[in-house]
């Protein structure tokens, strides 16, 4: 493993996946890996396990991956950087309000509209396993957003205090703090190679990623 991105999804994490692996850092893992990846079933066993509560060796986990980001992995942020303790950290946010709106827009959309049976069946091609659905209940809605979603001020206060938790376990040598629209620098730095002249990766917005799930777009 070269890095370990610990922030919650929809903080830029595709953009992310797609920049570190791009400077050498890949495969990166992300959860789309885990819907249209090429050993998406065997990765998945290894969260369903993780999800359950089962000891894993997150080396085994990580087999053949150079980096992570995007849940599920930022929901064991702190069994991750104890197994690789070597590994830099890199430690993703975005101003809460946009955070909030796109989760809301984003995966909640897909998460209701799945429980009505609303998804289009050709939506992003197979679409996920169902084994998945209860992987992201436990470790997201269940786990990380302790099934407090709808009050979005007491998310906001989780949010922040994670940040928080997180830079004070970190040691500052290790952490590597990038806002959206941070761009290559503090990535290229962290892995000790130079930053592309070049855009840095704008991808999976709001729209394309419920266009991927076969919901429209918004407005």
């Amino acid at each position: 493993m070269k890095i370990i991105g610990v922030g919650f999804g929809r903080t830029g994490t595709m953009s992310l996946k797609a920049a570190l692996e791009q400077l050498g850092a890949g495969p990166c893992f992300h959860m789309i890996d885990l819907i249209t990846g090429e050993n998406k079933q065997d990765d998945l066993q290894h969260w369903i396990r993780v999800a359950n509560d089962e000891p894993v060796d997150w080396h085994d986990v990580f087999d053949g991956w150079e980096a992570t980001v995007d849940w599920p992995a930022a929901s064991r942020w702190e069994e991750l950087i104890e197994a690789f303790p070597d590994v830099p950290v890199l430690l993703n946010v975005r101003e809460f309000d946009g955070f909030y709106k796109s989760c809301q827009n984003t995966i909640l959309a897909v998460k209701l509209a799945a429980q009505a049976g609303e998804l289009p069946e050709d939506a992003n091609r197979e679409g996920p396993a169902p084994e998945l659905w209860g992987v992201i209940d436990k470790l997201i809605w269940q786990g990380d957003f302790q099934n407090r979603f709808d009050d979005k001020e007491w998310v906001r206060q989780m949010y922040w205090d994670r940040v928080e938790t997180i830079k004070r376990t970190v040691p500052a040598d290790r952490l590597v703090y990038w806002e959206l629209g941070d761009g290559w620098e503090p990535l290229a730095d962290a892995l000790g190679v130079e930053a592309p002249d070049e855009p840095f990766p704008h991808l999976h917005d709001t729209n394309e990623f419920r266009t991927e799930f076969g919901l429209p777009a918004l407005a």
